[in-house]
């Protein structure tokens, strides 16, 4: 697998699991999980967005 398809791949896992914190620490009124989701989700964006450069670049 090329490492562009591997970081927007585990990208889109981070940014999910991000938002299923999210809910979570939302749910159970626990402000520093719904960070740590947050922080997840946006890092998860960051690195499927380095996928899609790098694969513009592969060509």
């Amino acid at each position: 697998m090329k490492q562009s398809s591997r970081d927007q791949a585990e990208g889109k896992l981070h940014e999910v699991k991000g938002k299923v914190k999210e809910k979570v620490g939302r749910a159970t009124n626990n402000p520093n999980l719904e960070d740590e989701g947050t922080e997840e989700k946006v890092a998860g964006k960051v690195q499927k967005k380095v996928g899609q450069v790098e694969r513009v670049f592969e060509k």
